[in-house]
């Protein structure tokens, strides 16, 4: 995924993926370095300033899919240049994007397999929660608490947004063989059908974490974000084929679109002669509209 660029401190912060196979932890003992962690980057060397790893040894395929959000926030009664995310793996964190240091962070979605973040930010995992060959229920499934779908911050509100799912899975694992042009997994994932995918737009308060409101959708997208705007509207989409416009102060639905077709992508906003428009992909077709 697309990584996020820091022009103060001319810096790039990238997110990384899971290591392999993603079930079987047999062949990978150890924190698996650089793995599911984000990287500074500096754009002329290639020189990394820090990482944080978000899920060491991670055996729940948690890659760190999802978009690193810059923010400068009062943290203690200081300024602080942050970065925010919200992690597949159900938890929030907010670090110094500077140092890298750990902040804050929290769970912002249903999680079984950590009891929380220590002060380092690493979680305290909970024995017995990784995949087996009889299996093992855990929350998020392997798609995540979000995944792919961006998230946004809003400085006038002073919330974060982002898409959630709310998913439970039974993991299992068994030896994986590398073998050319086979997914390298070591077995997978059953979703929990009982459960399913409930979604939701969520708020959250961008320095400690803490869920400020929740809109809640039937079925969650692993693809489709939350995009806030200026003009004081927070657009989101639904499986149902909705474009959906929110008050960002509490999340309350101001207006829907029903698009005729599935959104798989999150909107985004874009301005052409001072005007600003949003557009959003519904299977082969682009719809746009322009804001007042």
């Amino acid at each position: 995924m697309t990584g996020t660029y820091d022009a103060e401190t001319d810096t790039i912060f990238w997110p990384v993926g899971n290591p392999g196979p993603d079930f079987d932890e047999s062949v990978r003992k150890g924190a698996n370095l650089y793995t599911c962690s984000v990287f500074a980057l500096d754009p002329k060397t290639g020189r990394i300033k820090w990482h944080f790893q978000f899920t060491p040894h991670d055996t729940h395929d948690w890659d760190v899919t999802e978009t690193p959000v810059l923010a400068d926030l009062m943290v203690g009664g200081q300024m602080r240049k942050l970065l925010i995310q919200a992690n597949r793996n159900a938890f929030y964190y907010v670090l110094d994007r500077v140092t890298g240091k750990f902040i804050s962070g929290q769970a912002f979605a249903r999680q079984t397999w950590a009891k929380g973040l220590d002060s380092e930010g690493h979680p305290v995992v909970i024995l017995g929660t990784d995949p087996s060959p009889e299996g093992v229920y855990v929350c998020p499934d392997s798609p995540g608490a979000t995944n792919w779908a961006a998230a946004s911050f809003d400085p006038k509100a002073n919330l974060f947004f982002v898409a959630v799912r709310e998913a439970c899975a039974v993991y299992t694992s068994k030896p994986a063989e590398p073998l050319p042009e086979v997914a390298y997994t070591g077995t997978g994932q059953q979703v929990d059908r009982t459960v399913g995918t409930p979604g939701a737009i969520r708020a959250l308060n961008p320095a400690p974490g803490e869920v400020r409101w929740n809109f809640p959708i039937e079925e969650g997208s692993s693809g489709v974000g939350a995009l806030g705007t200026a003009g004081g509207v927070v657009f989101a989409s639904s499986r149902d084929c909705n474009l959906i416009a929110l008050d960002p102060s509490n999340g309350k639905p101001l207006w829907h679109y029903q698009t005729g077709g599935s959104i798989r992508s999150s909107p985004m906003s874009y301005v052409v002669d001072g005007k600003q428009y949003i557009a959003a992909s519904s299977n082969s077709t682009l719809i746009t509209f322009a804001l007042p």
